[in-house]
């Protein structure tokens, strides 16, 4: 899959319907600050600053965008 925004989005829902995902660790965090559910950071990334800025600019706006954005299936079952 070569669309970022795709994969945020299905490792969010994957992490909201199960709590895992084989994912990396990128996509974790992006999905866990789509989810605005820090437990769903992955192990070693507890601080929330530190995770964000793993993120890199590019990501961090994808997750903005994922965001502000109602219409991503996110909150679909």
């Amino acid at each position: 899959m070569n669309n970022p925004i795709q994969k945020i989005i299905e490792v969010s829902c994957e992490l909201k319907q199960t709590g895992t995902t084989a994912a990396s660790t990128g996509e974790k965090i992006a999905a866990a600050f789509v989810l605005n559910r820090m437990d769903y950071l992955p192990e070693g990334y507890s601080d929330i600053i530190e995770a964000w800025d793993f993120l890199g600019v590019q990501w961090q706006g994808y997750v903005r965008m994922i965001r502000r954005n109602g219409s991503y299936p996110i909150n679909n079952p």
